[in-house]
């Protein structure tokens, strides 16, 4: 009688792997801009210096607070000169320590921080660049030299909102990567 029989083939299993040869997974790499980088702390910087040169020409003339929306202005570029400056001293802090400000919680509130303050900062000087395209066509309100500070601090501002756009576009990248 010839009945074949089960029969189990012993398989070898696979060895173990030395940690050695396979070596840990690494995170994505750091992108300057990002925050605890370099460029993260040169996006911060340029935001704070360029909110504080607006709030600075703004204050240069003697009438700034005559229209509600100049002193919006104001307040947003006081508002991205904070928020810049205290992010660009935790920038400092984790280039010292060579600490990776990749926490997710930190990392949503990088975000919308951003967005809340580019929000800000971007309506701001939409309404003040309506209003002095407004009082400038009617000379009698605006002289000449104050409608041109105010002209230049808008344009300050929405520079100041084109650097802080990769900020908030990066922390947002970062944030739904994770």
């Amino acid at each position: 009688m010839f009945v074949s029989r089960p029969a189990v083939q012993p398989v070898e299993a696979p060895s173990p792997v030395n940690a050695a040869e396979n070596p840990p997974r690494l995170r994505m790499k750091d992108i300057q801009g990002m925050p605890g980088t370099a460029g993260g702390l040169a996006l911060r910087l340029s935001q704070f210096g360029l909110a504080v040169a607006a709030l600075g020409v703004m204050e240069s003339t003697s009438n700034f607070g005559f229209v509600t929306v100049f002193c919006y202005l104001i307040a947003a570029a006081i508002t991205q000169s904070l928020w810049s400056i205290s992010l660009a001293f935790l920038d400092i802090y984790a280039l010292l320590v060579k600490r990776c400000l990749r926490n997710p919680r930190a990392l949503c509130i990088f975000t919308i921080g951003d967005g809340i303050i580019s929000t800000l900062t971007f309506s701001a000087a939409c309404a003040s660049a309506g209003i002095t395209i407004l009082l400038r066509g009617n000379g009698s309100i605006c002289s000449h030299e104050h409608c041109t500070s105010f002209e230049t601090a808008i344009a300050i501002a929405f520079i100041s909102w084109f650097v802080i756009c990769p900020s908030f576009l990066l922390n947002f990248w970062q944030l739904a990567s994770s």
